[in-house]
């Protein structure tokens, strides 16, 4: 018995329509119905999905374009880093570390205390500044210690140095190896010299009226008590190289012979 097919109207068009059977078969070029009573286009088809090779491509395309992505934005924040690289920050670093290699610069000079208006006397363990101008007592010998200005100071006629302790007061020690013995020198606006630990940040070198040291949590940069002007002992004089220059003679102006006309 021939199957019923129906003609039905979609979009302008007929099309077959044929019923699904459990026990029907299926004339060729039809699909198979997923249900059993419902109606199925013979002409159309079911969705493609992509290949796996297709999509693996796709992914490893994605994945490269992610990596070089990220590279990018890498580089991007290198050369930021860089343009924001504070050079102050790399110069004071290397002023703090000691130079074991270069060759040490003494210098031989007393301290002035605008405070007590004496000189800085490093007599053994005991530091005072009540000296007068050509102590012996008086006589520094600042070595630098790196490449920046931080020195070490120590008393020529006992060979102790001036350190500070970690309760901030002035002692000599006969070894001066140690990060209490040196100090920073910084020079102030008004000529003056200042003297801060390197080892205790924002703690100066400083006398009273007296010459009596005061402790480091006491001082101030901006206190007369740590301001200090660098003096050469008595009778000696700075010794000043002499200024060499080359004589240059004063170019003539050539005269050109003439011709006997």
């Amino acid at each position: 018995m021939p199957e019923r097919v129906t003609r039905r109207r979609q979009g302008g068009r007929y099309h077959n329509f044929q019923r699904c059977g459990a026990e029907r078969s299926l004339p060729a070029g039809s699909l198979p119905c997923q249900g059993g009573g419902g109606l199925h286009s013979a002409s159309s088809k079911p969705p493609t999905s992509p290949s796996p090779p297709a999509m693996y491509s796709l992914l490893s395309a994605c994945t490269c374009l992610c990596l070089h992505f990220l590279l990018l934005c890498f580089q991007v924040q290198m050369f930021v880093a860089e343009e924001n690289v504070d050079f102050r920050i790399h110069v004071e670093n290397q002023t703090r570390a000691r130079d074991d290699v270069s060759r040490k610069q003494l210098r031989l000079y007393q301290l002035y205390s605008r405070t007590s208006g004496k000189h800085i006397q490093v007599l053994g363990r005991r530091i005072s500044a009540k000296g007068e101008d050509g102590d012996k007592y008086a006589q520094l010998l600042v070595e630098t210690d790196t490449f920046g200005s931080q020195v070490r100071i120590k008393g020529k006629e006992t060979d102790f140095y001036l350190c500070m302790n970690r309760k901030g007061k002035l002692v000599g020690k006969p070894d001066g190896t140690s990060k209490e013995c040196v100090f920073i020198e910084k020079v102030l606006e008004n000529n003056y010299t200042a003297l801060m630990s390197a080892k205790y940040s924002g703690w100066y070198v400083g006398f009273t009226k007296k010459g009596r040291p005061r402790k480091g949590p006491k001082t101030r940069e901006n206190q007369q008590d740590v301001h200090f002007m660098k003096r050469y002992p008595k009778g000696q004089v700075e010794i000043q190289k002499p200024f060499k220059y080359t004589t240059v003679t004063k170019r003539t102006k050539r005269i050109r012979p003439t011709n006997p006309s």
